[in-house]
């Protein structure tokens, strides 16, 4: 039976994984959507359920200064005498910290700030209880910087300290420290997290070196071949109760020529060996396929996926983020009966702020979004609608509006400093169902009175305007419900009845 990569579509980068008994629990960064940290669960490896998210509270998550790719970075989950924690770090207000539970499904604590620079930290608690605390940084060179810390309280007991500069590729980051057997194992993402992406590991009879280098380094890399899976990196190892090992990393799959992604990284996966000497070493030499066989693991790829949203429940689904830290003015769930009700705030997607926004991730290429939206704007700049959402620069949307005291359906494109309305037409109605139509090169926007009808095409956006290639950052695409009253508060509230997302792949 094959298992099919990514096994979390998606923008859902530099995955970390811990075990717990049968049960796996990974996380993954966030960057300036909130909640922060999704939060995973399985029991296979492969079929992974949101449990929801780690930071779901503003004392936890300070987004409102998060710049585009700012906010949380790469995240580390790990398991120690009952209790769970993760670190990360904000890089957009207050640092590293880590947070913890002894229950994955409920809350986690308010963050414990540890004082030391970095990013993409990580804890390692060895057998004798001492705690040591590793990031990427740069002062005497960039690589891996390690302190001793109290677990009880964040703070620093020893000095910082480089444990290991890497192989010399650029950026060495995203360090996670194992004790396997007699040694113990440092690895680091190396190359930056782009086409010359890699792995690299070095091993020590001590968790602070001196380290040794890993004769076969990189342990995985897609650079420079003809692969369908690029960019691949920043693993975290995971052993099954087996004894079988496995890891976990990032990887994008680019699409054209020039090549460029538009999904965001994502998660996979791929069995790890080790040679006779000791090492590491991920997939088949280095590089993974798409599918691979495993008899222990079964999951059939997901030929047609189809979910409905209603907003008929207390709380929205794992799946919907905000962007930035959302203002409770901005939505609400009980203001119409089973409506998604957003009313807009002064702040546009043209802007750093807390716009009146509620997306979830594209993960898959092709796929159908259909929305259902109730909306009567009372004066001229108030609009709602439907955006596909890289960052502030780069995003497409149809919406509702009012032009001149006249309603209107309008089609908009914002490419950089290229600022286009496409299309508008007028529209006497108080409802709308807004489709987009995605493939691998572009998405088509329509409308359409009622929910079966075959929609009218308002305009097409390429795909690969909104790849990290051309709009930059580290995240991906966003379908999102938004409203705005373009420099004002809007007066009139945005209703959405129900939210579709189908996938055909």
């Amino acid at each position: 039976m094959n298992y099919c990569n990514p096994v979390i579509s998606g923008f859902h980068p530099d995955p970390s994984i811990c075990r717990v008994g049968e049960d796996y629990y990974l996380v993954t960064s966030s960057f300036e959507y909130f909640p922060g940290v999704p939060l995973f669960h399985s029991r296979d490896l492969v079929n992974w359920e949101q449990l929801g998210h780690v930071l779901t509270r503003t004392v936890q998550l300070e987004l409102r200064n998060a710049w585009s790719s700012g906010g949380i970075f790469a995240p580390t989950l790990r398991y120690y005498k009952g209790m769970f924690y993760m670190t990360t770090t904000n890089v957009s207000s207050g640092g590293n910290f880590y947070v913890y539970t002894d229950d994955p499904r409920g809350g986690w604590s308010d963050p414990v700030y540890v004082d030391q620079p970095g990013i993409d930290p990580d804890i390692f608690v060895d057998a004798d209880g001492t705690a040591y605390y590793t990031t990427s940084y740069d002062a005497e060179g960039q690589g891996a910087y390690q302190s001793r810390i109290d677990l009880s309280t964040g703070k620093r007991l020893s000095e910082l300290t480089l444990i290991w500069k890497g192989t010399g590729g650029q950026y060495p980051e995203g360090p996670h420290l194992y004790r396997i057997g007699e040694w113990y194992y440092l690895m680091l993402a190396e190359g930056g997290t782009e086409y010359g992406h890699m792995v690299t590991v070095a091993r020590g009879r001590k968790p602070d070196g001196p380290f040794e280098s890993c004769p076969h380094n990189p342990i995985l890399s897609h650079r420079s071949l003809q692969k369908p899976v690029h960019a691949t990196g920043h693993a975290d190892l995971v052993q099954t109760p087996d004894g079988d090992w496995w890891a976990v990393f990032l990887g994008i799959r680019p699409i054209g020529y020039p090549t460029h992604h538009h999904l965001g990284r994502e998660t996979f996966l791929a069995p790890v060996t080790w040679t006779e000497e000791g090492w590491p070493i991920i997939g088949d030499h280095g590089t993974i396929p798409e599918s691979a066989p495993d008899p222990t693991l079964s999951r059939n790829p997901d030929s047609h996926i189809h979910v409905r949203d209603e907003f008929d429940e207390g709380d929205l689904a794992p799946r919907w983020s905000f962007l930035r830290s959302p203002d409770p003015d901005n939505w609400s769930l009980s203001s119409r009966s089973s409506c998604l009700t957003l009313f807009g705030s002064p702040v546009t997607l043209n802007e750093r702020g807390s716009v009146a926004f509620v997306g979830r991730r594209q993960q898959h290429f092709a796929c159908r979004i259909t929305a259902h939206l109730t909306f009567v704007p009372e004066r001229d700049g108030e609009e709602a609608g439907i955006t596909v959402y890289m960052n502030e620069r780069f995003h497409y949307e149809l919406a509702v509006t009012q032009m001149a005291g006249e309603r209107k359906l309008l089609f908009r494109r914002r490419l950089g400093t290229l600022w286009k309305v496409e299309h508008e037409v007028s529209w006497p109605s108080d409802s709308v169902v807004i489709t987009v139509d995605a493939d691998k090169k572009h998405y088509c926007f329509g409308y359409s009175a009622v929910s079966g009808e075959e929609p009218v095409q308002l305009g097409t956006g390429e795909c690969g305007l909104l790849s990290t290639e051309v709009a930059g950052g580290f995240t991906g695409v966003f379908i999102a419900m938004y409203a705005t009253g373009n420099g004002q508060r809007s007066g009139s509230p945005a209703h959405y009845d129900w939210f579709d997302y189908e996938a055909f792949e």
